[in-house]
C-alpha cells in the first residue's frame, strides 16, 4: 500500500461526491418533466416518439400497470437478442462470419441482456457479429439501464407524494432517461474514448503479420459506443472475452480512470434526486454516506491484501504484492479499486482476473454481490435496493421506540416491512439454491476448473453474479453449458424482477399514504446516528443470510494460503 495508491482512491471519491449534486439537479428536472438546457434539440423528439407509439405522457399509472409494462417491454427486449443471435449468420455486418448461437446460449445471453447483468458465456470477438452487438447488446444496454433508473425514480415517487395511486408513467420515464440522460452523455463519452485509441468502426477484421512471420487476425469493431453505454448503465458486458483488460477496451490509465468514474455516476446522482424530490437534500446525502462507509471499507481490505499478498508468495520470494492477473498498465491499486467498484455497482465489468486475487481480495467483490449491490449499485437499481435496507433499518429504530416508525413523511407498516424482506430474501434463495446443487451435480462440478474451497468459491461466485445482475466472473468455471446457461438464466432473472415487484409494491403503498409531518418523536434520518444504524442493519442481515456461505470458501482458502509452511 502506497501513499499514491490512496491519493488515488481518495480522488475517485472527491470527484463522486463532487458530480452527484449537479447531475442530480439536472436528472431530477428531467423526471419531473422541466425544462433543461437540452429540450430545444430533444423535446421534439420525444414528442414525435409518444405520438408514434400512442403514449400520453400525462397519464399515469398505477404501481401495477408500471409494472406490467415494465414486464412486457422486456418480453419484447427477451425476443429481439434471442431472434439476432438465432439469425446472425444470414444478417449482415458480420465480417467474421459469425454463425448463428446455439439455442441455450442465445437463451443465457438474452435474459443476461434485459436484466442487465450482462453475464457472458462466450468470447464476443469470436462469437457475435457487428450487428448483434449493436442491435441486440449495445441496445438493451440502454434500455436496460433506463428501465432501472426509471423504477428507481417510480419508488422515490412513492415516497414524495401522498394520498395518490399512481407513481408516474413507464413509458414516458425510459423515454426521458434514454433521451437527456444517457445518450447525451454516452455521445461524449465515446467520443473520448475514441480519442484514447479506442476502435470504432464497420470494418473488416485487421490481418497482421507477426514478427516471427504468422498471421495474426484481430478483431476490431464498433467498441468505443457499446463501452460507453456499459460502464455508465453499469451493464458490464464486454465487445471482447477479456473485457476491459483489453487493450482495445480500456487502453491507458486514463481511460481507466474515466470508466471506474462513469460507472458510480448515475448511481451517487440518484441518491441526491431522492433528496431533491422528497424536500430534503440531506436525505440523499446520509444515503450516499452510508454507500461510502461499506465501499471504502472494501476498497482498504481488497487493496491491503492484494499489496500484501499472502505468506505463501512470501516463502516463494514474491513481494510487492500480488500481480497475478492483473494488467501491468494499471497496477494493484487500479485494479482493486476497479473490482470494488463493478461489484458495488451491478456492473460486472473488470479490468483484472478476479480468480487470481488474493482469498480475502476476492472476498470484497463476493460480499458486495451478495448484499445485493447496494454500494451505488446498479443505475437505479442501487437506489431502490438500498431503499429496502432504509425501510427496514426505519422498522428496527421503532421498535427500539416503542412508536410506528417514520421516514421522510411516511409512515412504515407491516406491508412495507414484508415486502422489503421478500425482495432482500430472495437473493440468497437463488445463489444458495443453486450452489448447492451446482457442487454436487456432476456435469456442474466437470465445469469446475478448481477442487476444494476455491473451486466452490467459483461456483458460489457465479450464482452470485447472475441472482445480483452482476455479471463478473471468477472465471475459472466453464459456463458455457446446458446446465449453467439454464440456471444462470434462472438466477438472473429472478434476482431482476423478483427484487422489482416487492419494491414497486412499495412505491404504490407508500404513494397511497397520507404525509406526516416530523414531530418530536420522530427518528432523525440525515444524521450519523442513522447512517450507522442503517450500516448496521445490512451488516447484521448480511451476517445471518449471507456471509456463513461466503466465509466457507474464501476464508479458509485464506488460511490455506497464509499457513506457516508451504507444502
Amino acid at each position: 500500500m502506497t501513499v499514491i495508491g490512496w491519493l488515488q482512491i481518495i480522488l475517485f471519491c472527491v470527484i463522486i461526491v463532487a458530480l452527484a449534486k449537479p447531475l442530480g439537479w439536472y436528472m431530477t428536472r428531467v423526471f419531473n418533466g422541466e425544462r433543461t438546457f437540452l429540450s430545444p434539440v430533444l423535446r421534439p423528439i420525444e414528442a414525435g416518439i409518444y405520438r408514434i407509439s400512442g403514449v400520453d405522457e400525462k397519464r399515469e399509472q398505477h404501481w401495477l400497470t408500471y409494472t406490467v409494462a415494465m414486464l412486457l417491454f422486456h418480453v419484447g427486449g427477451f425476443l429481439v437478442i434471442y431472434g439476432v443471435m438465432r439469425l446472425q449468420a444470414v444478417l449482415p455486418f458480420n465480417p467474421a462470419g459469425q454463425g448463428a448461437v446455439a439455442e441455450d446460449l442465445s437463451f443465457n445471453t438474452a435474459i443476461s441482456f434485459i436484466t442487465n447483468t450482462n453475464w457472458q458465456n462466450y468470447g464476443g470477438e469470436s462469437t457475435i457479429s457487428y450487428l448483434v452487438q449493436m442491435v441486440g447488446l449495445t441496445h438493451q444496454n440502454f434500455l436496460s439501464a433506463a428501465t432501472g433508473i426509471a423504477l428507481a425514480v417510480a419508488l422515490i415517487r412513492g415516497f414524495s407524494r401522498a394520498s395518490v395511486r399512481t407513481v408516474g408513467n413507464f413509458w414516458v420515464d425510459v423515454t426521458r432517461t434514454t433521451l437527456y440522460v444517457l445518450l447525451p452523455i454516452c455521445v461524449v463519452y465515446t467520443l473520448f474514448l475514441i480519442s484514447q485509441g479506442m476502435p470504432q468502426t464497420l470494418g473488416d477484421y485487421v490481418e497482421a503479420t507477426t514478427l516471427e512471420g504468422a498471421k495474426q487476425t484481430i478483431a476490431v469493431g464498433p467498441v468505443a459506443s457499446q463501452v460507453a453505454i456499459k460502464m455508465l448503465g453499469t451493464n458490464g458486458g464486454g465487445f471482447s472475452n477479456a473485457n476491459a483488460a483489453h487493450p482495445f477496451e480500456n487502453p491507458t490509465a486514463l481511460s481507466n480512470f474515466v470508466q471506474m468514474l462513469s460507472i458510480f455516476l448515475i448511481g451517487a446522482a440518484m441518491t441526491n434526486v431522492f433528496g431533491r424530490m422528497v424536500g430534503n437534500q440531506r436525505q440523499g446525502w446520509a444515503i450516499l454516506a452510508v454507500m461510502g462507509v461499506l465501499f471504502v471499507a472494501g476498497v482498504a481490505v481488497t487493496y491491503w491484501a492484494e499489496a500484501n499478498g499472502t505468506a505463501t508468495m512470501h516463502a516463494l520470494g514474491l513481494t510487492g504484492g500480488n500481480m497475478e492477473g492483473k494488467e501491468v498498465r494499471f497496477g494493484i491499486v487500479a485494479s482493486s479499486l476497479f473490482a470494488v467498484i463493478t461489484t458495488a455497482a451491478s456492473c460486472g465489468a473488470v479490468n483484472a482476473m478476479h480468480d487470481s486475487f488474493t482469498a480475502l481480495g476476492g472476498m470484497i467483490p463476493l460480499m458486495n454481490m451478495q448484499l445485493g449491490e447496494i454500494i451505488i449499485g446498479g443505475v437505479g437499481a442501487g437506489l431502490y435496493g438500498m431503499l429496502l435496507f432504509v425501510v427496514l433499518a426505519i422498522f428496527v429504530a421503532g421498535l427500539m421506540v416503542g412508536r410506528t416508525p417514520e421516514y421522510v413523511g411516511k409512515k412504515i407498516e407491516a406491508r412495507e416491512v414484508k415486502m422489503a424482506m421478500l425482495a432482500i430474501l430472495v437473493l440468497p434463495l437463488m445463489y444458495l439454491g443453486w450452489t448447492a446443487v451446482g457442487v454436487v451435480y456432476p456435469p456442474a462440478v466437470a465445469s469446475m476448473a478448481n477442487a476444494g474451497p476455491h473451486g466452490f468459491t467459483e461456483v458460489l461466485y457465479a450464482y452470485t453474479s447472475a441472482t445480483g445482475n452482476n455479471g463478473s466472473a471468477f472465471a475459472g468455471l466453464t459456463g458455457n453449458t446446458l446446465f449453467y446457461n439454464l440456471t444462470l438464466a434462472s438466477a438472473m432473472f429472478v434476482g431482476r424482477f423478483f427484487m422489482i415487484v416487492p419494491a414497486m409494491a412499495i412505491a404504490g403503498s407508500l404513494a397511497a399514504k397520507k404525509s406526516i409531518p416530523p414531530s418530536a418523536g420522530t427518528f432523525p434520518t440525515t444524521g450519523g446516528l442513522f447512517v450507522g444504524l442503517v450500516v448496521g442493519v445490512i451488516l447484521i442481515i448480511g451476517g445471518l443470510t449471507f456471509f456463513p456461505a461466503l466465509a466457507l470458501g474464501p476464508i479458509v482458502e485464506h488460511l490455506a494460503m497464509n499457513a506457516s509452511q508451504v507444502f
